[in-house]
């Protein structure tokens, strides 16, 4: 069960850079899908490599956290466009280039 709750976490955490890509390009585009579907296939391997499987009950989790951790980005994206102005793409670019300008 701990290792569920890490791969979970570790999910989650995965996402928050994607959604935050996913919610400053146009929709359906190339970026988009990428956003997307790239974070499914680290997602794979990270149940394989942890022997956690394909069992059905993991799938809630995993689907969860996959949602949220895009949903959470996609929040951070528009609390940032709200606070600082124009944002770019890459979440973490956009925090140190905020970080050098001291705001």
């Amino acid at each position: 069960m701990m290792k569920l709750a890490l791969v979970t976490l570790t999910v989650f955490l995965l996402n928050i850079p994607f959604g935050y890509w996913r919610a400053n390009v146009r929709k359906f585009s190339m970026q988009w899908i990428l956003a997307i579907h790239i974070p499914v296939l680290v997602i794979i391997a990270l149940r394989m490599y942890t022997d956690l499987g394909f069992a059905w009950h993991t799938y809630v989790f995993m689907v969860a956290a996959f949602f949220l951790g895009q949903k959470a980005g996609s929040f951070i994206s528009e609390w940032m466009r709200s606070r600082y102005g124009l944002v770019g793409s890459f979440l973490f670019c956009d925090l140190i280039c905020l970080k050098k300008s001291g705001q």
